[in-house]
């Protein structure tokens, strides 16, 4: 495998990476999306008005989780942090739209997702992204997040080799958007037959396991933050698709399906957790993609860096008020904590203080 050659400092224990997030991500986050959060709330229509606003409002976590991979070039901070915030704010917002739809219709939901594939080729046009759906004015705030990350896009100098890779895991996440928010009784053919139309990828994943892997945004944007390095070539964005798909995005998805099955009943929504025949045969899986994804990163420059992101994603998603909510998740999340690394307990401790001092 390809080392990349580096002169950056890439934080490869948890002191220094949380430092990292304290000084300079946290901050940068919070500039960035506070400018989207000023836009959302002039949106004409009231429903994409509520949805924009609600998205940024109780999804900010995931930006300042993606935001993260900015520590690998602190260099271009000023490019990948509006430039992960912008797409993530992106896939929260349509993920509302879709989620809270006053649509089934999968062709709405196909155009809403081409706006990613377009933030993520610095060649598209950005069009009109709502041409089939009643809701149509938003003021020009979903073009204005597509042009943010072309524009951020095209101040990295790898990106050419990162490109197949950013567009073939968007438009795996398009694809998985449509299939999971079109008529109830439609998603689980649709993902089965989807599953086996792509037999090839990830082969070791049940349907449902594949389907959440391809729900993550992480490989997207540590392909960013690779590409924002001069020397990141072909060979170094293959090795970073390989070690991220299937099982670090599928780790990261999981997770948040875990934690979200109540809330998924309730509302009526597909939950991927759902699709194994006891809580100890998921457990058992979760186990197994914590090993397959701690494995796939090993041979990553900078190991140690994304190994934390590893553990990072088990303590931010069990350190949720969620858990303590539902027996069945907190027995699973017991036992994965059982025994954790201190760096795992690090992340967890700082999980809950991000979470308690976030501000809107």
């Amino acid at each position: 495998m390809n080392r990349l050659r580096t002169a950056y400092t890439v934080p490869e224990d948890p002191v220094s990476l949380m430092r990292c997030v304290y000084k300079i991500v946290l901050p940068g986050v919070k500039e960035s999306l506070g400018g989207w959060r000023d836009r959302a709330g002039t949106i004409p229509d009231p429903e994409l008005r509520t949805q924009a606003l609600a998205s940024i409002a109780d999804k900010e976590f995931h930006c300042q989780g993606g935001s993260v991979y900015a520590a690998i070039n602190l260099d271009k901070k000023d490019v990948l942090i509006p430039l992960i915030v912008a797409l993530q704010t992106i896939s929260d917002y349509l993920d509302n739209l879709c989620d809270r739809s006053t649509s089934l219709d999968p062709k709405d939901f196909r155009l809403l997702h081409k706006s990613m594939l377009d933030a993520v080729d610095p060649s598209a046009q950005p069009e009109n992204y709502y041409r089939f759906r009643d809701e149509q004015d938003d003021g020009g705030y979903l073009n204005a997040l597509v042009t943010v990350c072309q524009e951020n896009i095209r101040q990295l100098p790898g990106y050419v080799h990162a490109q197949p890779y950013v567009r073939r895991l968007v438009g795996l996440y398009g694809d998985l958007q449509v299939y999971k928010h079109i008529a109830p009784e439609l998603r689980e053919p649709s993902l089965t037959a989807w599953r086996a139309e792509n037999a090839d990828l990830a082969p070791d994943l049940y349907w449902n396991e594949f389907a959440a892997a391809t729900g993550s945004t992480l490989g997207m944007f540590m392909l960013f933050a690779g590409a924002s390095r001069e020397d990141f070539d072909e060979q170094a964005a293959r090795s970073v698709y390989e070690a991220y798909f299937p099982y670090v995005c599928g780790l990261h998805i999981m997770l948040d399906y875990l934690i979200d099955q109540e809330e998924d009943r309730i509302g009526g929504d597909l939950n991927f957790c759902n699709y194994y025949e006891s809580g100890e045969a998921m457990l058992g899986r979760v186990e197994e993609i914590v090993n397959g994804a701690r494995r796939d990163v090993a041979g990553l420059p900078h190991a140690a860096f994304h190994r934390m992101i590893i553990e990072g994603l088990l303590a931010l998603y069990l350190s949720d008020p969620k858990v303590s909510e539902q027996r069945d998740v907190r027995t699973v999340s017991k036992r994965l904590m059982k025994k954790s690394p201190l760096t795992r307990l690090f992340f967890f401790v700082n999980s809950i203080w991000i979470r308690k001092h976030r501000q809107h």
